[in-house]
């Protein structure tokens, strides 16, 4: 008497394929866009003007009128522009290192927007607790998100109060600081772009054109 026979059943490969069919996206990429803000900012910091000329003691004097006060702070702003941004940023960083609580959230928030959204490639829907969300209901996810952590919270009072500090501490310098020792003649050019949009163009535009590549790979 022949033993019975016992059936086989022959794995299936293709489901566990199929999950894993589209890989996320690969770790380089992240840290291709760290490497790139970094570098933009690197590059940025080193056109900074000396410190020495920034806090001149000789060089400060109280302007005649408003006018003059308003021509003392764009010609100084052209000309130490880095330098301000450096100060506005350091009083940021100071102000959030200061609230622990509210970076943690906007740290939050930002790994939020980089790894649910930009990051993420765009043919992998996001599932979580087993619901699947589309690419445009995580992104009203994220905005509701934004609001309420920007607005509901103290990290928004934050970010406002710091920024505020230091641009009145760049506009009292600005106003103080005669510039008539300062050579204007190689950053002429920049004072006719805007005071915002030379002031952050140069960084903000370097980074959104590194990492657009990046972000499409991803969204594609």
């Amino acid at each position: 008497m022949s033993s019975p026979v016992l059936p086989l059943t022959n794995p299936q490969p293709t489901t566990t394929t199929a999950a894993g069919s589209q890989p996320p996206l690969p770790p380089h990429a992240f840290r291709a866009f760290l490497n790139n803000i970094t570098e933009s900012a690197r590059n940025g910091f080193a056109q900074r003007r000396p410190f020495t000329e920034l806090i001149d003691r000789s060089a400060f004097s109280k302007p005649e009128s408003i006018s003059e006060a308003t021509t003392r702070i764009r010609k100084n702003y052209t000309y130490f522009r880095i330098n301000y941004l450096t100060i506005i940023s350091v009083i940021l960083a100071f102000s959030l290192l200061s609230n622990p609580f509210s970076l943690l959230l906007l740290v939050g928030l930002l790994c939020s927007w980089l790894f649910l959204y930009l990051f993420r490639a765009s043919d992998q829907p996001l599932v979580i607790s087993g619901r699947t969300f589309s690419n445009r209901e995580t992104l009203g996810i994220l905005i509701v998100l934004s609001v309420f952590v920007v607005f509901l919270t103290n990290v928004g009072s934050v970010i406002i109060s710091a920024l505020l500090v230091g641009v009145g501490i760049v506009c009292a310098h600005g106003a103080f600081r005669a510039p008539e020792d300062l050579f204007l003649d190689d950053v002429q050019e920049n004072a006719s772009t805007g005071f915002l949009s030379s002031f952050l163009g140069g960084a903000a535009s370097n980074v959104v054109a590194s990492a657009a590549p990046i972000v499409a790979a991803a969204r594609g």
